[in-house]
C-alpha cells in the first residue's frame, strides 16, 4: 500500500473464516483499527475485507459554507468577528 507521501506501508493480513469472524468480531475490529487487514473467507475463498477507514483531515478555521439562521440573536461585536474584512 502506498501512502500519500509515496512511502510503502507494510500491512499485516490475516485470513479468517466466517465462523471465526463471527466469534471474534470485536477483536478483529480492534485489529483492523490498529492497521491490520482481515480477509474473511467462505470455504477458503476470500469474500470480504475488514480494514481501517482512512483518516480524515480536519481543516480548522475553514468556515466556508457555514450558514447562520437569520433569527439568531448575537451581539454585533460577535457577528463582526465573522464578517469578511472590508
Amino acid at each position: 500500500m502506498m501512502t500519500i507521501e509515496g512511502r510503502k506501508e507494510v500491512v499485516m493480513t490475516t485470513h479468517v473464516s466466517i465462523a471465526q469472524a463471527k466469534a471474534e468480531f470485536a477483536a478483529l475490529v480492534s485489529r483492523a483499527e490498529a492497521g491490520e487487514e482481515v480477509i474473511v473467507t467462505r470455504n477458503g475463498h476470500p469474500v470480504a475485507r475488514l480494514t481501517q477507514l482512512p483518516r480524515r483531515r480536519v481543516a480548522y478555521g475553514d468556515l466556508a459554507g457555514l450558514r447562520v439562521a437569520e433569527d439568531l440573536s448575537l451581539p454585533d461585536d460577535v457577528v463582526a468577528d465573522f464578517e469578511p474584512p472590508p
